[in-house]
């Protein structure tokens, strides 16, 4: 077994720590002070005070990081080679709506590269992690992408666009395009914990676009980690910055990269 390196376990701190105080609020989830962020984009007290103990307890661990947070966006640290790309609370539909599968999603960047990633549900206590190199992980066990090879045989989860976001037309050309080709589609609200997924192998391929980095940021080194293949809808290499992800393993991913182009 593979044991996280420092740098991991202060990440895996950071996130356990903020789990602890995103697990109570999910508690008393009809409980929680809710203010409107644009259409139908919701944040939560919840949300505010976990990216505030995030930033802390990374930049206690490692001061002078810059910090690329959802809330308080980018602050620049007097380290320019090191980024944290976080989301504190990726899923906040689902869990204002007390549906456990929302995740904290915490990467590092070092001179443009993703070097280690975490995502921890937690209300399942599923821990995923990654470092560039040495492999991804859930909890203790090491993942490896799925063999399927064939569309007919493949799970591939997405993400719907939603009111005031993406654009709907062109999600439901792809959708038609692959749903008629695959044995399902899954939509489970939390693109985090769905790379996270890939990476396990649970589903076969992913694609959404209008995403920011700290959404796909820890995702994409997991599934790279875990022998799988992760480009933006044009096939190149801007998954990060870009706004749009198609992911899978190696056969997979081209099958549904031409379906979606196919759609275009």
């Amino acid at each position: 077994m593979t044991t996280p390196s420092a740098l991991l376990k202060v990440m895996i701190d950071a996130a356990r720590k903020t789990a602890r105080g995103l697990a109570r609020d999910f508690g008393e989830v009809s409980e929680l002070q809710v203010s409107k962020k644009g259409a139908a984009d919701f944040v939560s007290a919840a949300d505010l005070k976990a990216e505030q103990t995030l930033f802390e307890e990374l930049t206690k661990a490692r001061p002078g990081y810059s910090f690329l947070g959802e809330e308080r966006g980018l602050m620049e640290g007097t380290d320019k080679t090191h980024r944290w790309i976080v989301d504190p609370l990726d899923g906040t539909t689902n869990f204002l709506h007390a549906i456990p599968h929302f995740a904290i999603n915490i990467a590092l960047e070092r001179e443009g590269q993703i070097v280690a990633g975490v995502t921890y549900n937690p209300a399942t206590a599923d821990l995923f992690w990654s470092e560039r190199g040495r492999g991804a992980f859930h909890n203790d066990k090491r993942l490896r992408v799925s063999a399927r090879q064939r569309l007919d045989e493949s799970v591939i989860g997405t993400g719907i666009p939603f009111l005031g976001h993406g654009q709907h037309a062109r999600f439901l050309k792809e959708l038609h395009q692959i749903s008629q080709r695959v044995a399902g589609v899954r939509r489970f609200g939390a693109a985090a914990l769905d790379l996270a997924w890939v990476a396990a192998g649970r589903m076969d391929g992913f694609w959404e676009r209008d995403l920011k980095p700290w959404d796909v940021a820890a995702g994409l080194l997991m599934i790279t980690e875990s022998g799988g293949k992760v480009t933006d809808a044009d096939g190149g290499p801007n998954a990060l910055e870009g706004g749009s992800i198609v992911a899978g393993n190696l056969d997979i991913h081209g099958l549904l990269l031409e379906k979606i182009q196919a759609a275009a």
